[in-house]
């Protein structure tokens, strides 16, 4: 009788380890790092949930999660969001991690963007909402009107950055989020008294920052061609900006700039029209918006790329050196191109 009790009390126990080692070891069924679990608005329910899980075979063992949920009451808190379930997190974990709503959130990392098509696509990317709602929102004047901004300024509020929200972040607090940050960037390190100095305002400072930002990658001579455009529109010239041409033809692969394109007609073409354009070209980096800021004092009203194909520029104060300038940069291109082209 004794061996009995003996051997069902060790069966008990050994199915009470099998049962906590279910519940309390490793509950996922994957070899990465980390997989996301994504809960759409709409879709938080117990059959929506478990679909997803036995879907993106994210669990060793979703019957096994089903019960401990059921037990943990999830079904009744569960909410939309995007959870990261970690490799050999236990069920129990993360049943309780639903249920205490524990999301993991988005970093939204923003660089370089030119239209506000390529925001839509990158927002669609990160968050639960889609680029059409996204356009939808941006084409919309009252929505713009709401973030201080027109079509045309729409883009002064993207700051470059990494944002960090919830996955369920609806598009007008995404952009209502870019709007605090960016009036935040503005009133840190006395930029707004910095554009003042200059004569400009922000949006004239990240709107020459952007044709900068589009001209170059070297830092130390964005401060030069800066002062190119500052001092042009302090004489009435215009600007006379390759990339303000591409973004007036929407065709951002132009290489070359020929006479043919500089007859487009747009507000952006800074060829036929003096002044700014309407708004930026581009989302500059905030090291060129400040290098804007902190432009030198020069005479320079032109630059041409070195002849040495190191990517700076030569700048002039007068056509005559800048006409001699460029001559050589247009030799050297020539030469290069012949020596590419022979067998």
């Amino acid at each position: 009788m004794k061996k009995i009790i003996l051997v069902l009390l060790l069966l008990i126990i050994i199915g009470a380890g099998i049962f906590a080692w279910f519940i309390l070891g490793s509950g996922t069924a994957f070899s990465e790092k980390n997989r996301y679990l994504y809960i759409g608005t709409g879709k938080a329910t117990k059959d929506a949930v478990m679909d997803s899980l036995r879907t993106n075979n994210l669990l060793s063992s979703p019957g096994m999660f089903e019960w401990v949920a059921n037990r943990l009451k999830v079904w009744d808190k569960v909410k939309p969001g995007r959870f990261e379930i970690k490799k050999g997190q236990s069920v129990l974990g993360i049943a309780r991690m639903i249920r205490n709503n524990q999301q993991s959130p988005v970093n939204f990392t923003i660089l370089k963007l030119r239209v506000k098509e390529d925001l839509a696509k990158l927002i669609d990317r990160y968050f639960e909402t889609d680029s059409t709602r996204v356009m939808s929102f941006l084409n919309n004047p009252d929505s713009l009107a709401r973030l201080d901004v027109d079509s045309n300024t729409l883009m002064t509020i993207v700051i470059p950055n990494t944002y960090t929200l919830l996955w369920t972040t609806p598009v007008n607090k995404i952009l209502g989020r870019l709007k605090t940050e960016q009036q935040a960037f503005w009133k840190k390190n006395g930029r707004r008294e910095k554009a003042e100095q200059q004569g400009l305002t922000p949006l004239q400072v990240y709107t020459i920052a952007s044709i900068v930002e589009e001209e170059t990658n070297k830092n130390d001579e964005k401060g030069n061609i800066a002062s190119v455009y500052i001092n042009r529109l302090d004489k009435g010239m215009p600007l006379g900006a390759d990339p303000t041409v591409k973004f007036a033809l929407k065709d951002f692969a132009l290489k070359r700039i020929y006479h043919k394109h500089l007859d487009v007609a747009s507000p952006y073409n800074t060829y036929r029209n003096t002044g700014l354009p309407p708004g930026p070209i581009c989302t500059p980096s905030p090291k060129t918006i400040d290098e804007v800021l902190k432009a030198p004092k020069t005479d320079y009203l032109f630059f041409v790329a070195r002849s040495d194909f190191s990517g700076y520029h030569t700048f002039a104060s007068n056509f005559a050196d800048h006409r001699k300038y460029a001559a050589e940069y247009q030799r050297a291109l020539d030469e290069y191109m012949q020596r590419k082209q022979k067998p």
